[in-house]
């Protein structure tokens, strides 16, 4: 069985720009890097590859995962981040628009204390790729955290 069109689209490597908020920290932009390709053992699996570095050119994140077509027609999401974080999602993918919203979270001792996460990801204009991120972390409400819109290379 091959992947759904609602997901098929995100194939390939994309490069853009965004900007992020959040009540303890300056508002930042930042360069984004995401690439989705076939995971090698099943083509209803995307592997998820993200990087990020801030306007003067140094890292500021980095993210991967697999992004799942479940045979009920959602999408299942599992995310780890190297900031000792992990996130499992569950949500739907129709018309150019995947919805998730976090099941479970789990950090590490050291780890961000992130508690819950929100990821809307569209297909906008011709080939663009617009994602907003909501995140509820180190004691503050789920609020909208960043977004961006990036571009197929």
């Amino acid at each position: 069985m091959d992947l759904p069109a609602a997901l098929a689209w995100l194939v390939g490597r994309w490069e853009g720009e965004g900007l992020g908020e959040y009540p303890n920290c300056a508002d930042f932009t930042y360069r984004d890097e995401i690439e989705f390709s076939y995971a090698r053992l099943d083509r209803m699996v995307l592997a998820y590859s993200e990087h990020t570095w801030l306007a003067d050119g140094s890292a500021s994140h980095e993210e991967a995962g697999y992004l799942r077509a479940t045979e009920a027609g959602r999408v299942e999401f599992v995310l780890a981040h190297p900031l000792g974080v992990v996130e499992v999602h569950d949500g739907t993918a129709t018309d150019g628009r995947i919805e998730l919203s976090s099941l479970a979270i789990a950090y590490t001792p050291t780890g961000s204390q992130v508690t819950q996460m929100r990821r809307t990801i569209e297909h906008r204009d011709g080939d663009a790729l617009w994602y907003r991120l909501e995140m509820a972390a180190s004691g503050q409400p789920l609020v909208h955290h960043c977004e961006a819109t990036l571009h197929r290379v």
